[in-house]
């Protein structure tokens, strides 16, 4: 089973910004001059060259976050059903395989045109080749938007989730709200948990150690819990 540290995932950019970055890199790490008496077969290597870059630089990155965002069928079911509670288990799927899928379409279309480059008869189509392919590159990027910045919003969430081991000795304060919950676990552990007068102070989740009996134990302090009974509504007679 793998254990992840939500706080490492990297800034996810929006499309904009994420295809900024790659082309201002394709810029400076490949040549930026081409003159027309160069011979063809020189001509369609650089192109091809600049293709190869960028493609390779986008399926980097995307990789990157395909990989650092955890798979719920490989973390702890504690962190996978809180995953599910903040954010539905199957729209953060269904982002991630479309990254995924944007990941396969820019290295097909690279692919594809630098397969039309190798037959490039002049430098002006074999500019235009490589203009294409950046641009087409771009596009499937830019309809990737909305799924880059679901995914920020979850890294954002994810990376402000208390680090909970679910595997050691866990004692759990729940109970009604302002009845001391926070102030007890104030007084057993190093946690440093807002304490008020007023109620639902606490809106989330505060973890601190305390050691018993030569045991360390996890304290996890909650928010307050209101227990309404069910009301059953009778049905009213005719």
């Amino acid at each position: 089973m793998a254990y992840y540290n939500f706080k490492k995932i990297a800034v996810v950019p929006n499309s904009k910004d994420f295809t900024d970055i790659v082309l201002s890199k394709t810029q400076r790490k490949t040549p930026t001059v081409i003159h027309r008496h160069y011979k063809i077969s020189r001509i369609r290597s650089f192109y091809m060259r600049k293709v190869k870059f960028t493609q390779s630089n986008f399926s980097e990155k995307l990789s990157q976050i395909l990989s650092e965002f955890p798979k719920l069928e490989d973390v702890h079911p504690f962190y996978a059903d809180l995953i599910n509670v903040l954010y539905d288990k199957d729209h953060y799927k269904l982002a991630l395989g479309q990254i995924n899928t944007a990941r396969h379409l820019v290295d097909n279309v690279a692919k594809d045109y630098v397969r039309l480059l190798k037959f490039g008869d002049s430098l002006y189509r074999c500019k235009q080749l490589k203009k294409a392919t950046l641009g087409r590159m771009a596009t499937i990027m830019k309809r990737q938007n909305q799924s880059l910045q679901y995914l920020e919003q979850v890294r954002q969430h994810l990376s402000r989730l208390p680090t909970i081991d679910p595997n050691t000795r866990t004692l759990l304060i729940t109970g009604f709200p302002n009845v001391g919950k926070s102030s007890f676990i104030n007084k057993i552990t190093r946690a440093d948990v807002e304490v008020q007068p007023y109620a639902f102070t606490t809106k989330s989740l505060y973890v601190g150690h305390t050691d018993y009996k030569y045991l360390r134990w996890q304290v996890v302090d909650t928010p307050g819990i209101l227990d309404h009974p069910l009301r059953i509504k009778t049905p009213s007679c005719c």
